[in-house]
């Protein structure tokens, strides 16, 4: 799905991908589920693109359906893999703490599941080996994407500005669909590590007034970001 010049997304509101394109190639921003590699090439190809132009993937965090086909595109095509140093191990495979107990409604839990389990989220490949990314670093690859540190969700989470795009991607630093009670439009995001540290992290977002907002699970969002905070603000605290 093409959602402006230079933005493209893969996946869907379950659980999204997206694709920074420039005349210098494609930065992928998270790598969703294995099984999303397909969609990967056949959005590739639809931008007369190949694995070739990939130069980076950017890990907003290290959870097991945000690591996706990421192993796979280092080991099998030298691209790097951009993760904060705070999710370094998480990214690879290491432990996580327990969450509080969440709120969930039946057919919401059994979409993610079921979509996780076709995707191949039960056979998440880990990374072996990370590029550290930190607070306020701008990488050099397409778009110039900067990093800004995010934690909350989990210690090491970030998210990543891209002026170019006018857009923030923002991992689970916030939601615009609840994985597990359907309810849509930007709100806290579930299995969050400390909930009221990440409410508190996402106003450092603010500066870059970013258009578009972009989470891992939701649709995207192009009401601008402080539309965004405040949406989630009021949700918290609903």
């Amino acid at each position: 799905m093409k959602l402006g010049p230079h933005l493209h997304r893969i996946g869907n509101d379950i659980v999204a991908v997206y694709l920074v394109d420039t005349v210098e190639g494609v930065t992928v921003i998270d790598a969703g589920l294995p099984g999303l590699w397909r969609e990967l090439l056949t959005e590739l190809s639809s931008m007369g693109r190949t694995l070739a132009d990939v130069k980076g993937v950017i890990l907003t965090h290290g959870d097991g359906d945000h690591v996706g086909f990421a192993e796979r595109l280092r080991r099998d095509h030298g691209v790097p893999v951009f993760v904060h140093p705070g999710d370094a191990d998480r990214a690879k495979g290491g432990k996580k703490p327990a969450n509080a107990k969440q709120s969930m409604k039946l057919g919401p839990l059994l979409g993610f599941i079921g979509y996780s389990l076709r995707k191949g989220g039960i056979r998440a490949t880990y990374l072996t080996e990370v590029t550290l990314a930190h607070d306020g670093e701008t990488l050099d690859l397409p778009g110039a994407p900067r990093i800004i540190a995010l934690p909350g969700h989990s210690a090491g989470s970030i998210a990543i500005h891209v002026p170019l795009a006018d857009a923030v991607f923002v991992g689970d630093g916030l939601t615009t669909r609840h994985v597990l009670t359907g309810q849509v439009g930007p709100q806290p995001a579930p299995f969050t590590d400390e909930p009221g540290q990440a409410i508190a992290s996402l106003r450092s977002l603010l500066p870059t007034g970013a258009t578009w907002v972009l989470p891992g699970h939701g649709a995207p969002w192009n009401g601008g970001i402080a539309a965004a905070v405040a949406a989630v603000e009021t949700a918290a605290h609903a």
